[in-house]
């Protein structure tokens, strides 16, 4: 072998290598949730609520900047709407089975759609196992303020759907323990709990979820950050 054609073979190595290294996927933006529970409360709320109710939920991404097998994904949101058998999050019941309802950023392309599904499934487990309808509406993800962690969060899709949270306040605090008890619905960076202004869901209360909700002024709500490359 000559050393023109050595050095052919390490370069194709180095290039391969590289290919190798480089992550599929690798998406990063913001995340927020509302629940039908409190998730930062003392144990005294927490016991009155765990397993009688909890088991609704809206959530939703905003990506700023992502790829996903090769589909671009920046600037696009999706979001979800589900309905559980009981609380979610609680060790001791049983939430599934899950209903939940899937919402695309109506700008989004089949090849994105079909990205943005399976991104979704992989930031929640199995939550989004059963998805019985698929939407494609306007996505709105704003964020009042320079960080996440201490803004007004506020996501809306369509009239289907909204959030709208603000920062918890020692005003909020009634045992003066309160904790987050129950973990983020979906894979995050770094998330904090939240006071939830607006958490609402209008579908079709036999089509969608069987269930239709307006539940506000509740610590129920997470806000995050969030990155997956891998």
């Amino acid at each position: 072998m000559t050393k023109i054609s050595r050095l052919v073979l390490s370069m194709l190595g180095a290039a391969a290598l590289c290919v190798a290294a480089s992550p599929s996927v690798e998406v990063e933006g913001n995340y927020v949730e509302a629940r039908s529970a409190d998730v930062n409360a003392g144990d005294c709320f927490i016991n009155s609520e765990v397993q009688l109710v909890g088991n609704l939920a809206v959530f939703g991404w905003e990506i700023n900047h992502g790829t996903w097998k090769g589909v671009k994904l920046d600037g696009l949101k999706v979001a979800a709407a589900v309905h559980a058998a009981s609380t979610l999050g609680d060790v001791t019941g049983e939430p599934y089975p899950v209903r939940s309802l899937l919402i695309y950023d109506e700008r989004a392309d089949a090849g994105q759609r079909a990205a943005l599904k399976e991104f979704a499934r992989r930031m929640t487990g199995d939550l989004l196992q059963d998805v019985v309808r698929e939407e494609r509406l306007p996505i709105s993800f704003q964020v009042e303020g320079d960080s996440i962690h201490e803004a007004r969060v506020s996501m809306s899709a369509g009239t289907l759907a909204a959030i709208r949270t603000r920062a918890i306040t020692d005003a909020d605090k009634v045992c003066g323990h309160e904790k987050n008890f129950y973990p983020p619905l979906a894979e995050t960076d770094h998330a904090m709990a939240a006071y939830t202004l607006e958490n609402r869901f209008s579908g079709d209360s036999v089509k969608d979820l069987s269930a239709r909700w307006s539940l506000p002024y509740k610590r129920s709500a997470y806000v995050a950050t969030f990155h997956l490359a891998e």
